[in-house]
Parts: structure tokens; C-alpha cells; sequence
């Protein structure tokens, strides 16, 4: 609303006014308010879940220290959800598609976790949600985003077109771009404010081309020729059918991203400060992505992926690392409150989403390797231990408990493999896996370098 506000009083000239043009004071604004509406919200809200006696229920697991969080209140993703939202409001362009759309996603999965967690804290069901409720939910939205990017206008990527003497005509005009870039900035301008796609892309004196702007399959894939690989690949047909063929395979992959995505987090959530700092680590590196993907200088520089508008994602995940930092102020161990399902499926959500819509979702189980191994470890246990009573007629376990960050913490019998010396505390287990998760963030960045 502040940066349409002074959009509108350009014609004004007001002390400061330019500043609201660029992304990385936005991005800046927009992160400190998040985190500082966190911190002060967070109190008030812990206070009244507290005296609503909004606990989530602490089975007996074993675990050390277990017990003592019972009674700590839950719905904590409530204080993530108004801090990205009252900022997101305050500093992006609510025209930019993407935002709409990210706007759109904290939403939709703010509310089915909410739903969970009301079922679980106000109807005293365990259980809470089904999980083929939640995977409809899950589904329902990857498809409405798969149709979204497959058909709307603004939701281009610009390809290299090859001209007839076999040149990459992108490779010219980005030359000239930077050319153009260098000049304006030795008067005093960036050039990143002369090349703002996030506001504008348009064809310009015959410039740019229209072609060169189109829908695609494509996203961005390492080692391999320019860092993309496109979906129609994986289409066993041509021609018009294939054109089909090709685009039901992205809509697929997009509704697998986001069921894994928001599936993985919530799997996670199950240490104080655990899910919150890993997904801090992630977020800043898609916001990074987003800003480096909408600036055709930087694009060009990192041989990625050019996408107009992507700035203004930049501008979101700024807002939401700043709200899960203030977050994890109140959730670090010992935790004030819990995020439950309210906070991990919407942090799962934005993080698949974000990764969709900047073409960087194939690099997700390395970004976000916590949380695939994570999910790996439940799927693993689960198969063997059915395979296992199945064949010898008693199940057997590989970990001693999942999600694998409880394998750490257990005592007791040991297991097939992972066996940690002894139980670890459950704080240095969470910062030895944002340790890892800062390790897989660089290496993920590293490989866009990989030629």
C-alpha cells in the first residue's frame, strides 16, 4: 500500500520518494517489519493462546525433555502469517502477478493448517485433519497454480532465439543492455533501475521482440547446456498433442512439488526453533534467486534463467524470513509456542510455490535437503517395517524413530543404521542441522557456477 501510495504522488516531490523503486529497499523495509510486527505481536498472541489454553497434546515418546513442553501453545504460524502479510501489503506491487499468487498461497494453507490445528486444540481429535483432506487441499491448489502458470499472460520466461547466422541474439542485446547499464550508471544512476523489469517490460524501439518473451516448460536444471531443461522433453509425442502432453507433465510436476514441499516442513516440525531456522536458511537463498532472476544483468552474469516481474518475489521472501526470524525469537528452544500446522504446511507451501514460479524447483532436494531426507526417513521406515512384518510376521525398524531428527534424540534399542553414540540434546541436534542447511544453501548457489 506504501510503495502504490507514493507511486501515485510521483508528481509530488516528496523527501525520499524515489527510494520506493527499488526492490532492495522494499526488500529491506519489508523484512525489518515482518520481523519487528513478530516480535511484538508475538508476546501479545502467545499470551492469549496461553490463557486459551491452546496447548497441542505431548504424547510420551521416550524422548528427553519430552514432556516438559506440555502445555506450550500451538497455532503459532498465526504471528508468521500477520507479519508477512501486513508487510507484504505495506511494500510489494499488489499488481505483480506473483505476488498475488504468493499472497494468494499464505492464504490457502495458512487456512488448512489452521483447520488442522482447530480440529486438534477445540475438538480434542488427536488426528486432526485426514490426511486425504490435507492432500486434496494440497492437490486442489497445485493444479489451480499449474493452470494459472500454463495460461496466464504475465507469466512469461524469455528464451535465447537463435538468429539465422546460428548467434544468440539475447547474448547481443544483453551486451547492449550492459552497455547501456555502464553508461547510465556512470551518471549517477544504477543501472538496475534502467533495466527495472519488475515494473516494466516492454518492447522498446524495436529492441526487445516480442517472440523472445514467451510461455515455457522450461527450468532451470545444473550441468547441463545453458542450465535448462525443459518438460517437453519428457514427451513421448509431437506436434499439437505433445504441445498438451508437455504442459500436463509441468502441471504434474508442479502439484508434486507443492504436496512434497509443504508435506516435508510439516514433517520437520517436531523440535524447537528446527523447521523455523532451516526454513529461514531456504527462503533467503529463493528470495536471492528471485531477485538475481529478475534482473537481466544478473541473469546473464549467472547464466540463468531470465523471468520478468520475479524481482517483487524478492521483495515477498525478504518479508518472510523477517517474520520467521521474529518467530524464532519465541520458538527457539526453549520454545514459547509452537508453530503447528498452521506455521509448516504455509512455510511448506511458499517455499514450493516460490521455487515454481522462479523455475528453481528441481534444485529443491538439495536447497532443501533437511526436509527431503527428513521425508525420506518416514517413507523408509514406513515400507520397511510393513515389508518386514509381512515377510518374517514382526515388523522391524532402520531408525530408531522418525522423522529422522527423533533418531538422534532417542535412547534405547539400536538401530540397523545411524546409530548415534548416545542420545544428543535436542538444541544441538537443531543447530547441527541449520548447520547442514546452511552447507546444502551454498552448495545450491555453488552449482549455478557449474558450467
Amino acid at each position: 500500500m506504501l510503495y502504490h501510495l507514493f507511486e501515485a504522488l510521483k508528481e509530488y516531490d516528496i523527501p525520499g520518494q524515489g527510494l520506493m523503486s527499488y526492490l532492495t529497499f522494499r526488500a529491506m523495509m519489508a523484512s525489518v517489519t515482518a520481523m519487528v510486527i513478530s516480535l511484538i505481536i508475538g508476546k501479545r498472541i502467545i499470551r492469549w493462546l496461553q490463557k486459551k489454553q491452546i496447548g497441542e497434546e505431548i504424547r510420551d515418546l521416550g524422548l528427553e525433555g519430552q514432556m516438559q513442553k506440555k502445555g506450550t501453545p500451538t497455532m503459532g504460524g498465526i504471528i508468521i502469517f500477520i507479519a508477512i502479510m501486513v508487510s507484504v501489503l505495506l511494500f510489494a506491487d499488489l499488481t505483480n502477478i506473483y505476488t498475488v499468487i504468493l499472497l494468494f498461497t499464505t492464504i490457502w494453507f495458512a487456512g488448512l493448517g489452521f483447520a488442522d490445528d482447530y480440529i486438534k486444540v477445540f475438538r480434542h481429535n488427536k488426528e486432526g485433519l485426514s490426511e486425504k483432506a490435507k492432500l486434496m487441499g494440497q492437490i486442489v491448489f497445485g493444479l489451480g497454480l499449474g493452470l494459472t502458470v500454463c495460461f496466464s499472460p504475465d507469466i512469461v520466461v524469455r528464451e535465447k532465439i537463435q538468429m539465422e547466422d546460428g548467434a544468440a541474439r539475447e547474448s547481443t542485446r544483453t551486451e547492449t543492455a550492459l552497455q547501456d547499464g555502464r553508461n547510465t550508471a556512470a551518471t549517477g544512476v544504477q543501472a538496475s533501475q534502467t533495466l527495472d523489469i519488475d515494473t516494466e517490460f516492454k518492447v522498446k524501439s524495436g529492441e526487445w521482440k516480442e517472440e523472445d518473451v514467451v510461455k515455457s516448460t522450461k527450468t532451470t536444471l545444473p550441468f547441463i547446456k545453458n542450465h535448462e531443461f525443459d518438460y517437453k522433453w519428457l514427451s513421448p509425442f509431437k506436434g499439437t498433442f505433445g504441445w498438451y502432453c508437455k504442459w500436463a507433465i509441468y502441471v504434474l510436476m508442479i502439484v508434486l512439488v507443492i504436496t512434497a514441499c509443504s508435506n516435508g516442513t510439516n514433517l520437520t516440525d517436531g523440535m524447537d526453533g528446527l523447521t523455523t531456522g532451516t526454513s529461514t536458511i531456504v527462503v533467503v537463498v529463493l528470495g536471492i534467486f528471485a531477485y538475481l532472476s529478475g534482473n537481466i544483468i544478473n541473469a546473464q552474469y549467472l547464466n540463468i534463467m531470465y523471468i520478468p516481474g520475479t524481482g517483487e518475489i524478492g521483495v515477498f521472501m525478504a518479508a518472510f524470513a523477517g517474520a520467521l526470524i521474529g518467530f524464532l525469537w519465541h520458538n527457539s528452544y526453549p520454545a514459547q509456542v509452537f508453530m503447528g500446522d498452521t506455521g509448516s504446511l504455509m512455510i511448506g507451501g511458499l517455499i514450493g510455490v516460490c521455487a515454481i514460479l522462479i523455475r528453481k524447483e528441481l534444485l529443491l532436494p538439495i536447497l532443501c535437503g533437511v526436509f527431503f531426507v527428513e521425508t525420506l526417513s518416514v517413507m523408509i521406515q514406513r515400507s520397511y517395517f510393513k515389508y518386514t512384518k509381512k515377510r518374517y510376521g514382526a515388523g522391524r525398524r532402520i531408525f530408531k524413530m522418525t522423522p529422522l531428527h527423533h533418531h538422534f534424540q532417542k535412547e534405547g534399542v539400536q538401530a540397523v543404521i545411524m546409530k548415534p553414540a548416545r542420545a544428543l540434546p535436542e538444541a544441538k541436534i537443531v543447530v547441527r542441522f541449520w548447520i547442514v542447511g546452511v552447507i546444502l544453501a551454498v552448495l545450491t548457489v555453488a552449482l549455478l557456477k557449474v558450467r
